[in-house]
């Protein structure tokens, strides 16, 4: 039902005098937001908004010199601010990398202390929860990705602890690795409000070595204080793209069912719709061949992201679609990323596509990247099919346009 609607039914059930929400950044949360605090103040019942689903609320850091730009466009100073605003437990890590004050410095905006955990929930007398609803009722066509992460606050949390007892520190040097599959996965516990952004960014504050993984905590951050004062760009560039959006259904749905012909496109395409959750390395190569090699609109791949990803946070989503296709937060809009050489470069064994891509888990090593340099009669057999467009014609064209 309607959020408000549905949350001041509880609240009279319940006897609540207070609904507490985490605020949300996204058009659609926003207006939610002012409607159930209209609701709230007709019905007397208070409401209370909390910035948890960040580590520093959107707006609270600006630009310096410009106070009518409410946001920043380039992560680099962000990142500055951010890591100076960790002061106390963050101000080792911000001290650390070059970019936060000495220990024991104030600034003006400091992250917020986090709350006091309660030692147990209890419902009123007489309140039952109700049945959730299956993953398969949620799901687009009613039929989620077969490998989702266990969910809830006590597998996040185990998976937070586990992350933190060592992989955390080599994460600078591992997560580009396609195929050990050593990132976090912290992302869809991050999203659905599990864990705690604060609480995390907190601990990893303490360890200089866990700062190319706090950097990403602020990448969150960067998108949702972005699109908190551009509401518009979840569907509406940041900055124009001077060449127009090619309308290739074809091209679309052999990107969307990993069927390009490029091999480590593919695999990511095919993890997307298995476990629900792409690495974040493929989720770049991907959108690159899309926006760039293709020509495709931005939005067509924010959208099937959104539908698929068990982390599609809506800032992150968005913010990243456009950061790659030239037309977010990027100062290197042009870029391309070559998917054969990202491949061999990312996944030399082949064994990322190997586990995707299985008419190709006979081509050995780096040559997986390349099928289609292999003798007619063995390409043929492989089942696979050839490079949809090729690589030097697409640059040629979008350098072009």
């Amino acid at each position: 039902g309607d959020p408000a609607v549905e949350a001041l039914r509880v609240a009279h059930e319940t006897g609540a005098r207070a609904i507490c929400i985490a605020d949300d950044v996204s058009a659609t949360a926003q207006a939610r937001r002012s409607r159930l605090a209209r609701a709230c103040e007709k019905q007397g019942v208070e409401l209370r908004v909390s910035a948890g689903a960040t580590v520093v609320p959107p707006g609270a850091l600006v630009p310096d010199g410009d106070p009518a730009r409410a946001a920043y466009q380039v992560f680099t100073p962000y990142w500055r601010r951010w890591a100076a605003a960790g002061v106390g437990p963050a101000a080792g890590a911000g001290a650390a990398a070059g970019v936060g004050p000495a220990a024991g410095a104030r600034t003006a905006t400091e992250w917020r202390p986090l709350a006091p955990t309660p030692a147990r929930l209890a419902l009123p007398v007489g309140i039952t929860p109700g049945p959730l609803p299956s993953a398969a009722g949620l799901a687009p066509g009613g039929s989620p990705s077969p490998r989702l992460p266990v969910g809830g606050e006590a597998a996040g949390s185990e998976r937070v602890r586990a992350w933190l007892a060592g992989p955390v520190v080599a994460y600078d040097t591992t997560r580009d690795d396609l195929a050990a599959d050593v990132t976090s996965r912290l992302s869809p516990y991050l999203h659905l409000g599990c864990i705690s952004p604060l609480a995390l960014a907190t601990r990893l504050a303490r360890w200089p070595e866990a700062e190319p993984f706090l950097r990403q905590l602020c990448w969150r951050d960067f998108y949702a204080q972005l699109l908190a004062a551009r509401p518009d760009t979840a569907h509406a560039d940041l900055r124009p793209r001077p060449a127009a959006w090619v309308d290739d259904a074809q091209g679309l749905a052999a990107w969307q069912e990993g069927l390009t012909g490029y091999p480590v496109v593919d695999a990511a395409m095919r993890q997307l719709l298995e476990e629900g959750f792409v690495h974040n390395r493929a989720r770049m190569v991907v959108a690159s061949f899309l926006t760039k090699h293709l020509g495709v609109h931005w939005r067509d791949g924010a959208h099937w992201f959104d539908e698929w990803l068990v982390d599609g946070d809506v800032a992150s989503n968005v913010g990243n679609w456009q950061w790659v296709a030239g037309t977010g937060a990027d100062t290197k809009p042009h870029r391309v990323f070559n998917p054969t050489l990202q491949g061999r470069r990312f996944d030399p064994t082949g064994s990322y596509v190997h586990r995707w891509v299985p008419e190709l888990a006979g081509v050995p090593g780096k040559a997986v990247h390349e099928p289609w340099r292999l003798p007619f009669t063995e390409r043929a057999a492989l089942r696979y099919p050839l490079p949809i467009v090729d690589h030097v014609d697409a640059v040629a064209r979008y350098r072009a346009s």
